[in-house]
């Protein structure tokens, strides 16, 4: 561990210039006093580093100084052929980078190391878009991505879901986040943070001035924050409904976070799950909709799922159903 501690400091060094004690000692989970004795020690091995106390103190290796020392362990080296999210180096125009990155890396790389790493690249593929997403809009990230690199503010014209109109916004950014396939710019709007879908900005402009983000505020809190917001929504609108067991996977994944509780066995008659019969089989599922319109979706799994209560959820879908029926029965013998 001290060894890659120290390898740790070197290179952080080697790209930072001057570092404070008190930063590489929260960098690498240790005490300040823990970091001067590692700079004992690499100086102790020939490393020209020194230290520098004082309000504009901190530690540095001397002008010049480089290593070509990478520190890879075998692990270190697969995990950078793994890459979560090809299709977001191609939305940033970065897919040529990306190989000739790699490449630069493996020919970098101490030779035991070079099989393992090639062999991860060809056996571990991962894929960030959902099953049956279906074709996405194309997002033009252009001038979002200078945006966020250029800290400048951002002039945007936005379309909410379900609305066909365009409303305008002034953001100062935090980052994008390609969340399942799908992009999203981090912004404050008026110092309150917002999220927005990029397929769903109509145009982006940058203007002259700074970007002006609240203190302290990185993106990866700000993202947190706004991904809690999404996912704690309330549901006023609590649905109780059984399906037939074979289809609750399907049912799991479709739902996703509208399942308020854990699925569990229907209660027969004599206190046991009713059995596989012709009545039994069903487990019970807690749904939570943010309006009572919204419980159509469950229409997509036909009578195999029954909606328990409330009522007014059990004359929305037989509404539904009844419309359905009308229409397509004009067509019929």
């Amino acid at each position: 561990m001290k060894a890659d501690r120290l390898l740790s400091i070197l290179l952080l060094l080697q790209t930072r210039g001057r570092v404070p004690a008190s930063e590489l000692a929260a960098r690498l989970e240790v005490s300040t006093r823990t970091v001067y004795r590692d700079v004992e020690a690499l100086s102790a091995a020939g490393v020209p580093v020194y230290a520098e106390r004082g309000r504009h103190g901190g530690i540095a290796l001397l002008p010049g100084f480089r290593t070509d020392v990478t520190g890879l362990t075998t692990d270190e080296a697969r995990a950078l052929f793994v890459l979560a999210a090809q299709g977001a180096h191609q939305a940033l125009g970065l897919d040529g980078a990306l190989g000739s990155a790699l490449r630069k890396v493996m020919a970098a790389l101490p030779a035991p190391h070079r099989p393992a790493a090639e062999l991860t690249g060809r056996r571990i593929l991962v894929d960030p878009d959902r099953w049956l997403g279906g074709p996405r809009p194309a997002v033009d990230l252009g001038a979002l991505h200078t945006a966020v690199f250029t800290d400048r503010r951002l002039r945007i014209r936005y379309r909410h879901s379900g609305s066909t109109e365009l409303r305008t916004y002034t953001v100062d950014p935090y980052g994008l986040v390609a969340k399942a396939g799908v992009w999203y710019l981090v912004a404050d709007r008026r110092g309150r943070p917002r999220l927005f879908r990029a397929d769903r900005v109509a145009s982006a402009a940058l203007t002259d001035a700074p970007v002006r983000r609240r203190p302290g505020a990185e993106l990866p809190e700000v993202w947190a924050e706004l991904r809690r917001q999404v996912e704690e929504r309330p549901a006023p609108v609590r649905v109780t409904a059984r399906i037939r067991r074979e289809r609750l996977d399907l049912a799991v994944r479709i739902l996703g976070a509208a399942l308020l509780a854990p699925p569990r066995p229907e209660t027969g008659p004599d206190g046991g799950d009713g059995g596989d019969g012709p009545d039994g089989g069903w487990v019970v599922l807690e749904i939570g909709y943010p309006v009572l319109s919204a419980v159509r979706q469950l229409l997509q799994f036909g009578d195999t799922l029954e909606v328990l209560d409330p009522p007014e959820a059990r004359r929305v879908l037989a509404d539904s159903a009844a419309a359905l029926t009308a229409l397509y029965a004009a067509d019929g013998p």
